[in-house]
């Protein structure tokens, strides 16, 4: 009796292992098609359109021995290294802020491409820096926090692009500055000596990664709801749904379309990662319509990547296997997504 309870619990602690042991991996797999109408709110009224615009997802987790097996054999999992997925020393709570950040920067060229193609008024204004991570053992650690944003150094206030370095870069080993901080929507101020910056011998300051902190001002006023998605990748589906609710003909013609893509101040849509699993995502919800950044591969890209083929070449081989009726569209820039959309006859009802 005694040895198959020892079996036993031996059995359930291998099985425990197998389950949850976290690996120096990352699984990545389908994630889901997100209508973008309840997640987008523009304080203008227009007609209801007929049809949804999408935003796709990836699912990424930490593998376990279990999910690591299961994904060698799946077509529909990849398994990812760490420094495919994290940046060099950046911790959990680092790479969940650097991916909501990302999802905020892509809402916010969202908001500048659709008002300017719209041609619908919009300001951007700087309000101090957004920190992203914080230096292990610099003289940031333990005060500043990765998601703070710093609006005001002594009594200069952050208030213009790129001003931060500028000020910081005349300090001194020793010299003490006060920072105004805002956390949480709320602002206090700290007191910070500062030193040399870790594996950077002579080199002095607060030892943070951060960047401009822009807000995108627009009439309508523009209100965004998915803190639960990261990423940047939603930027060029964001721009058509608020395009839609900017005019009175409906974009989308009655159509469910779906799509993927960085969208860039100028227009241009950039590649992303995943695609295959974002394609398998929507051919499951039964999209019509998919738009896939047609980016291009140089020849210096090929020769350091052999494998490397654009999104849309990708897409279509995905959606080529699934033997899917969906629409696989390739676009380089919002217009190319519009026109499309603009010579799309109305879908039969």
């Amino acid at each position: 009796m005694r040895k198959h309870i020892i079996r036993f619990i031996a059995m359930f602690s291998i099985l425990v292992v197998l389950a949850f042991y976290p690996l120096n991996y990352y699984i990545s797999k389908p994630g889901g098609a997100y209508e973008l109408q309840p997640l987008v709110t523009i304080e203008e009224t227009h007609p209801q359109p007929k049809g949804l615009f999408h935003l796709m997802t990836i699912s990424i987790a930490k593998a376990t021995p279990l999910t690591y097996l299961y994904a060698q054999l799946s077509k529909e999992m990849d398994v990812l290294p760490v420094t495919s997925v994290k940046q060099e020393e950046e911790d959990d709570e680092e790479y969940s802020i650097r991916q909501k950040r990302l999802m905020y920067n892509s809402q916010n060229k969202a908001k500048i491409v659709a008002f300017n193609r719209a041609k619908r008024e919009y300001e951007v204004k700087y309000d101090g820096i957004y920190v992203i991570g914080v230096v292990k053992g610099s003289a940031a650690e333990g005060i500043i926090r990765p998601g703070d944003t710093i609006v005001q150094v002594n009594d200069f206030p952050l208030t213009e692009k790129q001003t931060f370095h500028p000020y910081i870069e005349k300090m001194l080993k020793g010299d003490q500055i006060t920072l105004v901080i805002e956390r949480n929507g709320k602002q206090f101020e700290k007191d910070i000596t500062l030193a040399e910056l870790p594996n950077r011998p002579g080199k002095v300051g607060l030892g943070i990664r951060y960047e401009d902190n822009e807000i995108v001002e627009t009439n309508p006023n523009v209100v965004f709801e998915s803190s639960s998605i990261g990423g940047p990748s939603a930027g060029l589906m964001f721009t058509l749904e608020i395009m839609n609710h900017l005019q009175d003909n409906d974009l989308t013609k009655g159509y469910s379309v779906a799509g993927t893509g960085e969208i860039l101040e100028d227009g241009s849509v950039g590649r992303i990662g995943g695609i295959d699993f974002k394609v398998i995502a929507a051919h499951k919800q039964k999209i019509d319509i998919f738009f896939a950044p047609d980016d291009v591969v140089s020849k210096e890209m090929q020769a350091q990547y052999p494998d490397l083929r654009s999104n849309y070449e990708v897409a279509v081989e995905t959606a080529e296997r699934l033997k899917t009726p969906m629409q696989i569209v390739p676009v380089r820039t919002i217009d190319d997504a519009l026109d499309y959309l603009e010579q799309l006859p109305p879908k039969a009802s």
